[in-house]
């Protein structure tokens, strides 16, 4: 049974219309660049208002090539260890800005530096932009003298999957990986034929009509079932240990069960949690409530051991 503080936040965001004098959830129209410019707008102003840094953490601006990155560490840690952090936002929106709160929330708890990075967004830089970017981002890494074994991804939502995808291509193209994958609510079949498309319709948070849209956006030309786009479709053998959260009430829960299953399938070390009741990246709101609590102290124990078991 859920917590009581997790019901209560379930039904403010369920109700959160209410709250803006709203007597019904306004559906978008997700074809349109502007809805997607209001959708951009919404997230970053949203992130101001709930995405405080927690004492200790320190931030710092970098530049990663063409990109913008932010380190992202607990006072006084060094950097020969780092989060490589993937943000969400459906591929077509994300900041280091909208982000900076979550991700301070992992580099806190588990004590290791991350970096986040901007990789670009669709529609205007469809597939492969956002993959060749995280190609990068974690090149980057590496050119600063951070070996692979040091290295954990972590993502959220689009993140999440864009994480998998990056493991895909860097297997692919005889790259050394990281020594583990973190991620929240993965996106990794952008076809959206998993059954809780229609089971969890009327219980998920998200926006109606967003994730197929938001696979047409980052696509663009590209098949839906490319691996590198969805990495359900690819061949998972040889993938570093996996950590996968996902929410038994979002329409992305088949996403991760799937992908969970084909991966342990193939021999890769991997833990599914799906949060029965609970909502999309529901980790991500540590510490609002205890069921997220002990999702962000689980999924940076993983992070820690990994590093720890990589380095002997």
């Amino acid at each position: 049974m859920l917590s009581w503080k997790a019901r209560m936040w379930l039904f403010l965001m369920q109700n959160r219309n209410l709250l803006r004098l709203r007597p019904k959830h306004e559906k978008t129209d997700w074809d349109s660049f502007e809805a997607i410019e209001r959708f951009r707008q919404d997230v970053e102003s949203g992130a101001a208002r709930f995405g405080k840094i927690p004492e200790g953490i320190v931030v710092e601006s970098v530049a990663i090539g063409r990109m913008k990155g932010e380190w992202i560490s607990p006072a006084g840690t060094s950097r020969e260890q780092a989060i490589l952090y993937f943000h969400g936002g459906g591929y077509v929106s994300g900041t280091c800005q909208a982000h900076r709160g979550i991700v301070a929330k992992f580099a806190g708890k588990s004590g290791i530096p991350a970096l986040l990075f901007e990789y670009r967004l669709a529609p205007e830089n469809p597939y492969p932009a956002a993959l060749d970017d995280a190609l990068a981002a974690y090149g980057w890494l590496l050119v600063q003298g951070i070996f692979p074994q040091n290295i954990v991804f972590a993502g959220d939502s689009a993140g999440a999957g864009l994480a998998l995808g990056t493991l895909l291509a860097l297997r692919d193209k005889k790259v050394p990986l990281p020594a583990g994958a973190a991620v929240l609510s993965p996106v990794t079949d952008h076809t959206c034929s998993g059954e809780s498309y229609a089971s969890n319709a009327r219980l998920c948070l998200s926006p109606e009509g967003m994730g197929p849209a938001c696979a047409r956006h980052y696509a663009g030309g590209a098949d839906l079932r490319t691996p590198y786009l969805s990495p359900l479709f690819g061949d998972l053998h040889g993938l570093p240990p996996l950590l996968i959260y996902a929410g038994g009430n979002e329409t992305l829960r088949d996403d991760a069960v799937r992908f969970a299953a084909k991966a342990e399938a193939v021999g890769v070390n991997t833990r599914l949690v799906v949060g029965q009741g609970l909502f999309h990246c529901y980790p991500a709101m540590a510490p609002l409530f205890p069921e997220a609590e002990a999702a962000l102290e689980d999924i940076s124990k993983f992070i820690r051991t990994q590093l720890r078991l990589q380095n002997g």
